[in-house]
């Protein structure tokens, strides 16, 4: 790892708009470093259908390497549909699996705190959507993603598919250690999010949170079926602090939160674990949008603002970042997808140089 005074920030562009959202973010990465003083060192990777472009795999050993030797990591998208015939091993989305799992990722954070002045571009009504601030704890390294046996068998016209949910004791002991930390850092209420109703996996999750759950005696701890919570999302979102769900819940629970915001290209997400963490925009590749200058680069500017905070422990640059973002959407310059609801279109390119702009001034206010 990099000495506390110079840091290295491995950078993943990957595929549709990745590589378009990552350039704004790391010019603000620079602007910020310059003013938090500190040196630095970029690398790049390739991971997902840009790797099997360049080197027949979604992530090449090489990248891996590079990661481990990183204080952070930087990702702007994964997934190509020119690779959907390729078999499962050799798909984009395989690539970012297996970083998770070579950097030992097992949460996922997303946070879900829709901006004041975005609140007309929920597809919810406002009075919903306001006041809004909870985070998704998704679990990263288990679940259908990971477990085995999975395929496909079969004679063609019959085949069959088939994957595995596995839930272990260990993986859900640390990921909600993780939730119940968390909370105690903010409301302290923990929702953990199963189908124990159904499902053997959803009752071993639901025991085990319960017995986490005893050692955090401040902490709220509530249950949800699944279901229940997508459907509390969308009706009563204010409800929720952390939610706390596994790998294929998690992610559905995470997408809808993004949407409550106006526009999932809003919103970032850090992986931590037990190597550094690998930051990236919730939004997906989006490759209808890539070359059009249309990509809204919030998202990945969060990430920048998160790891400022998580990784490098100055909250005062990460939250001068957020007020860079959200006083040029204040001033109604929004790209397309929040646009829809008055305000002045801007490009991607546009809207990114007037929160550098605004950036300046946020950070010479905090930093000496």
């Amino acid at each position: 790892m990099a000495s506390s005074a110079a840091k290295t920030i491995c950078l993943l562009p990957g595929d549709g708009i990745g590589p378009e959202v990552l350039v704004p973010a790391v010019e603000v990465f620079v602007q910020a470093a310059y003013f938090a003083g500190f040196e630095y060192t970029l690398l790049r990777g390739d991971i997902g259908g840009d790797a099997l472009e360049r080197a027949g795999v979604p992530l090449t050993d090489e990248t891996v390497e590079m990661c481990r030797a990183s204080d952070a990591v930087l990702l702007g998208a994964v997934g190509d549909p020119r690779w959907d015939s390729n078999p499962p091993h050799l798909r984009p989305e395989m690539g970012l699996l297996k970083i998770r799992k070579e950097l030992g990722l097992y949460a996922n954070l997303r946070p879900v705190r829709p901006m004041p002045c975005l609140l007309d571009c929920s597809p919810l009504k406002p009075e919903i959507v306001s006041g809004i601030d909870f985070v998704v704890v998704r679990e990263l390294a288990g679940g259908l993603y990971y477990g085995e046996p999975r395929g496909i068998t079969g004679e063609p016209g019959e085949e069959t598919a088939f994957n595995t949910m596995v839930c272990c004791r260990n993986e859900v002991e640390r990921i909600a250690k993780t939730a119940f930390q968390l909370a105690r850092r903010r409301r302290k209420r923990v929702t953990s999010v199963d189908k124990a109703d159904y499902l053997e996996v959803g009752r071993l999750w639901r025991r085990v949170v319960e017995e986490v759950a005893q050692g955090y005696p401040d902490v709220e701890l509530s249950h949800q079926y699944v279901d229940n919570c997508a459907m509390q999302m969308v009706l009563r979102p204010a409800q929720f602090d952390v939610v706390l769900a596994e790998n294929t819940f998690g992610g559905i629970m995470g997408d809808i939160g993004g949407m409550l915001t106006g526009s999932i290209a809003t919103l970032p997400s850090a992986s931590v674990g037990d190597g550094p963490c690998l930051y990236a925009p919730v939004h997906g590749s989006a490759p209808h949008l890539a070359g059009k200058n249309q990509a809204n680069p919030a998202g990945a500017i969060g990430c920048v603002a998160m790891m400022f905070e998580t990784s490098f422990a100055r909250p005062d640059i990460s939250a001068a970042i957020r007020r860079a973002v959200e006083y040029v959407l204040q001033q109604g310059r929004r790209t397309g997808d929040l646009s829809r609801v008055g305000g002045e279109p801007a490009h991607a390119d546009a809207f990114a140089q007037l929160v550098q702009e605004r950036l300046s001034t946020e950070l010479e206010a905090v930093v000496p």
